[in-house]
């Protein structure tokens, strides 16, 4: 079992920057890879960006390739989203999640967390 909680959410104008963290619980979080998802009011989640178990490989949505940068410390059990030059679309609730394929689809990350929200005002 592993339980993720998110943070760094907020309240940013347009242009501006936001870095979400996601920290795991327990001793397998290098095991996992680990995703970022987000869900916009009534809109279907969508995917962010992956990283794999050792944060050597990374892959991004087209919306926010070359904005938004995934990372992971495995030795802090935590995964990182830098967002940059954030516009008004990207407002949404971020996830986080862990699964054990490589993946950009949902249904391939067993572990969810509850998720912080980013508003980016225009």
């Amino acid at each position: 079992q592993v339980q993720l909680v998110e943070s760094g959410g907020g309240l940013v104008q347009a242009g501006g920057s936001l870095r979400l963290s996601c920290l795991a619980s327990g001793r397998t979080f290098r095991t996992y890879v680990m995703g970022w998802f987000r869900q916009a009011p009534g809109k279907e989640r969508e995917f962010v960006a992956y990283v794999n178990r050792n944060g050597g490989s990374t892959y991004y949505a087209d919306p926010v390739k070359g904005r938004f940068t995934i990372s992971r410390d495995n030795s802090k059990n935590t995964v990182y989203l830098q967002m940059n030059n954030l516009g008004p679309e990207d407002t949404a609730v971020y996830v986080c999640a862990a699964g054990s394929i490589l993946t950009w689809d949902r249904k391939g990350y067993v572990y969810w967390g509850q998720g912080t929200q980013v508003t980016v005002s225009s």
